[in-house]
């Protein structure tokens, strides 16, 4: 091999390495500038939004989102830091201007539920919970303390009888009406005295929320049926039951809202498990809602 074959193929394999680190480094780079670019898009949503609206609007949006450049999947919920985000926001918030809070949740701590319900019930401003999805125990907890609930014609509300770590607080208490003290443990006879105590505070605080809305005794009667575990917790309450449980519901969801969604992938997933394109519309047809892309797999229950 002669001189000026070497020096070729030396400058090739320099070449290929040299484009080997450039093309890592602009993967590298679009993994750690991805969620700035993100949460930038949902920030103008949001802005859009609470421009048209002329009110503080508040999302609270629980999916797996992708942390780390590795892409690690976590999966949240209704938790401290959520209740002191929002309870920021709504003492930042002129006491007679509206609020809208967007709600995509699948439960989470009580307290921090809690917390949040009591703040929205005390604002003087109308109170406008939008559900596209699901908004489920803490969340229909939240969803309670609105002057309006905003629902998706297919989304759904659940029961918000309290849990006692993995397990209903109704069943530990039912436990007793079958199965004499001596036979049970006491650690469960422990848990079964915190579940009813956990049933009747949760019973009166939901209860002290409807009072915004309705008489004592329709607000007491409906506190007891969401939260004393006729259902099981993952019950889905549909648009219609929850008219007939009382509540204020409507479905002219927005389509800002949608497109707020859509910028809440669902993480981890290899692949989604249900696909779509977008529809063809015939000519003279405009402003529908139509597919964008492939849709998420559906939250386990």
């Amino acid at each position: 091999m002669t001189v000026s074959e070497k020096s070729w193929g030396n400058r090739v394999r320099l070449t290929v390495k040299t484009l080997f680190w450039l093309l890592l480094a602009f993967l590298l780079i679009q993994q750690a500038c991805g969620p700035y670019r993100l949460a930038a898009s949902r920030s103008g949503v949001l802005d859009r939004f609470q421009q048209q609206r002329k009110s503080r609007v508040i999302a609270m949006i629980h999916r797996q989102d992708t942390v780390s450049v590795f892409g690690v999947p976590v999966s949240s919920s209704i938790d401290i830091e959520d209740s002191e985000a929002i309870l920021r926001a709504i003492r930042l918030t002129p006491q007679d201007q509206a609020i809208d809070l967007v709600l995509h949740t699948p439960g989470g701590l009580l307290l921090a539920a809690e917390q949040i319900a009591k703040a929205l019930v005390e604002h003087k401003g109308k109170v406008t919970v939008f559900v596209p999805h699901y908004a489920m125990s803490g969340g229909t907890l939240i969803a309670l303390a609105a002057d309006e609930i905003v629902m998706d014609p297919n989304a759904v509300l659940g029961p918000v009888d309290p849990q006692i770590g993995d397990m209903p607080a109704a069943s530990i208490v039912r436990l007793l009406q079958i199965k004499r003290p001596e036979q049970i443990s006491d650690e469960m006879l422990v848990l079964a005295d915190v579940a009813a105590k956990a049933r009747i505070q949760v019973a009166y605080f939901v209860g002290e929320v409807l009072l915004k809305h309705l008489p004592k005794e329709k607000a007491g009667a409906l506190a007891v049926a969401l939260s004393e575990g006729r259902w099981t917790h993952d019950f889905p309450i549909t648009v219609e039951a929850a008219r007939e449980l009382g509540l204020p519901i409507t479905t002219n969801m927005p389509e800002t809202i949608y497109e707020l969604m859509d910028l809440y992938p669902q993480s981890g997933a290899g692949r989604p498990s249900v696909l779509y394109v977008p529809l063809r519309q015939p000519p003279g047809r405009h402003g529908e809602r139509t597919g964008q892309g492939a849709s998420q797999p559906s939250p386990r229950g």
